[in-house]
């Protein structure tokens, strides 16, 4: 029997819908538009795209949307004034930079350059602390509030929203990236799930997977995940954008894989679609903060 779909195009649209409704409150209570301001150097043509669809996404919703670039001989010194400036502006509540910086600019600096209350991508070294340290479900969080990476915040949601448990469970992820693999290991875990982390040195790969109730792939390699490395009836979830002769697909043989595991997002309309969702949700959240305590 094929797998359940996870359809992140119709959860994205359910949240969109919530978030309009809660935005709405928002400024009718404060008088103030929860405001994103997307920062980059130079014209990557990824990072041109991606924030179009931000810009998109936002105006539709009657949010605010801030678009920064400089160009791309700009210095390090130059992009982290310009963040600093935007942490410390009262009418931007969010801020995103994209990657990649141009060579020799220092990341970290960069980065830390950001105010935390405003780094809705979780990024600043201060949120991923608080991620990691954060006590599981159930307890007291032991720590202030943090921002989570909105990709790994949209694979979570959909195993929520679809009523999967976790708690318990096995959970495997593919990646380790600061952005994906990482954080969403760290929101399984807070889950209560016992989570192992593979990456490019993993001995036997396959064998570790076919460990997992829940196996999330996030590498960046197509179709990487086969069905020979899947148990049967597990919750796959694919992170990853890969192109094949002009075709989207993801970390996981789609296909093969569905016919194998118990429930699966697609590439595309899986986790792509709840990425800006669950960024709409980070930039309220901080506006809630900032301006409503």
């Amino acid at each position: 029997m094929a797998a359940q779909i996870l359809d992140g195009r119709a959860l994205a649209k359910e949240i969109r819908a919530e978030i309009a409704a809660e935005v709405a409150a928002f400024k009718e209570k404060y008088g103030v538009t929860p405001t994103i301001a997307v920062v980059r150097a130079g014209e990557d043509p990824a990072s041109v795209s991606y924030a179009n669809a931000i810009k998109k996404t936002f105006e539709k919703r009657e949010m605010g949307f801030q678009l920064h670039v400089l160009p791309e001989t700009a210095s390090q010194d130059e992009m982290v004034e310009l963040v600093r400036r935007l942490s410390a502006d009262p009418n931007v509540h969010g801020i995103i930079i994209q990657e990649p910086l141009p060579k020799g600019m220092d990341e970290a600096a960069v980065k830390e350059a950001l105010a935390p209350d405003k780094d809705v991508d979780g990024v600043h070294p201060v949120n991923a602390g608080r991620l990691a340290q954060v006590a599981p479900v159930g307890r007291p969080p032991g720590v202030l509030d943090y921002f989570v990476p909105a990709t790994p915040l949209g694979g979570l949601e959909i195993l929520k929203r679809y009523g999967i448990e976790i708690s318990g469970k096995r959970a495997v992820v593919v990646g380790r990236s600061n952005i994906v693999g990482k954080p969403m290991a760290l929101l399984l875990l807070r889950e209560n799930a016992t989570v192992t982390i593979c990456h490019s040195r993993t001995r036997d790969l396959a064998a570790v997977c076919r460990e997992a109730d829940i196996l999330c792939a996030a590498v960046g390699r197509a179709r990487l995940i086969t069905a020979d490395m899947v148990k049967p009836g597990a919750v796959v979830i694919d992170f990853g954008v890969n192109f094949v002769d002009g075709k989207m697909v993801g970390d996981v043989d789609f296909e093969a894989v569905k016919e194998v595991a118990g429930a699966i997002t697609p590439v595309p309309g899986g986790t792509g679609p709840m990425t800006n969702a669950m960024l709409l949700k980070n930039v309220l959240e901080a506006a809630k903060r900032q301006v409503g305590g």
